[in-house]
């Protein structure tokens, strides 16, 4: 199973940088980092045989880019571990102990830790489920919204482009009145119901306090050139390529498949013959290239959001321990809990680092 460019298993990082990437509650999160920092987590991986390498952004991979190795390694670490696979239907505090209900079958446990994920990629069991269980406990669970998720647009040129990928542009996103809301540099990709990819997935977790249907997509294709730059690179370009169709002259500035969308959105004829397009012309295909804008319309199902912004409100959780507030016994860690963080190895390194807290927190406190 071979890595999405885009998923990686923490970020190389220091503490006080990766507080600055989580959208929600941050703060809440200073103990559990330093009990178990990203440091901490390349180490282990280290330890287990799964070698890693530092990308842009700070992002750290398996050297052998493949997602398995780390899944792998896990299974490896925990299989001395007693394990029952069974789906929890309900959970009891009785005076000194839990009964956990899984399968049919109560068991008693003197702790229980709550690590069932949010609502996304219901298929792994993240499918909401623990938010009920905490909820019959006494908890309150936030709203609950996607977050790094690909965006949906309408518009035809999208799916015309669909499986094109587009590396070190930069991206805007603008409201009505053309004021920037975000803005990024990296890599996206175009598919059948809109855009996603990195730069994509980070714009999502800045949006959702917007309408985003208001809101407008703007690509600069060319973000290393300025107007006069490329304005100059269009006129020698067009002067080596004069007698062909606008059409077949583009290929050195764009990928193939996004000629023909590119030249409608222009409104220019594609078969005209490049020593004749105007002044005018060559303005509109210089602005299109510094700004290519694409309408916006909503967000994906949350079931493939990528992370699940919302859950236990971290005012019933203790920061040191992950112990519940409310419920002595009760621990909780992960996407459950109401932190989020923008694209980056960031939240998987909560899960690792309230996971962690979590288990020595429970373990200590007999």
């Amino acid at each position: 199973m071979q890595k999405a460019k885009w998923q990686n298993v923490t970020n190389n990082c220091t503490r006080e940088q990766f507080l600055e990437n989580v959208t929600k509650n941050p703060r809440f999160l200073y103990a559990a980092l330093s009990a178990f920092s990203t440091e901490d987590t390349m180490a282990l991986f280290e330890s287990m045989g799964v070698k890693l390498k530092t990308e842009r952004g700070r992002r750290v991979f398996p050297v052998s880019e493949k997602a398995i190795d780390i899944v792998n390694a896990l299974r490896l670490y925990s299989s001395n571990a007693k394990k029952i696979y069974k789906k929890v239907s309900a959970i009891q505090r009785n005076d000194n102990d839990f009964t956990v209900v899984a399968g049919g079958e109560e068991r008693l446990y003197d702790k229980v830790i709550i690590a069932t994920g949010g609502k996304s990629y219901p298929l792994t069991g993240s499918d909401g489920s623990g938010y009920s269980l905490a909820i019959k406990l006494g908890h309150t669970v936030t709203e609950l919204i996607p977050s790094l998720i690909p965006i949906v647009s309408h518009s035809p040129i999208c799916k015309s482009m669909q499986g094109l990928s587009l590396k070190n542009v930069k991206i805007s996103i603008k409201d009505e009145a053309e004021k920037i809301l975000y803005s990024d540099f990296g890599e996206m990709m175009f598919a059948h119901f809109g855009v996603t990819g990195p730069v994509i997935l980070s714009a999502s977790a800045h949006l959702r306090n917007y309408n985003i249907s208001s809101l407008t997509l703007s690509i600069d294709l060319k973000p290393a050139l300025d107007e006069k730059t490329l304005d100059a690179r269009l006129l020698s370009d067009f002067g080596k390529k004069s007698n062909k169709d606008l059409v077949n002259s583009l290929g050195d500035l764009l990928p193939s498949k996004m000629i023909e969308p590119f030249i409608a959105l222009c409104g220019i004829d594609g078969r005209k013959k490049v020593n004749s397009i105007t002044k005018e012309e060559r303005k509109t295909i210089l602005n299109t290239l510094k700004s290519f804008n694409i309408p916006l319309d909503g967000y994906r199902p949350i079931e493939e959001a990528i992370v699940t912004s919302g859950g236990i409100d971290v005012k019933e959780i203790s920061p040191k321990t992950m112990e519940s507030k409310l419920i002595d016994g009760l621990y909780f860690c992960g996407e459950i809990i109401d932190v989020d963080a923008y694209t980056g190895g960031y939240n998987l390194q909560i899960a690792f680092s309230t996971g962690y807290l979590a288990g020595k927190s429970a373990a200590e406190s007999f």
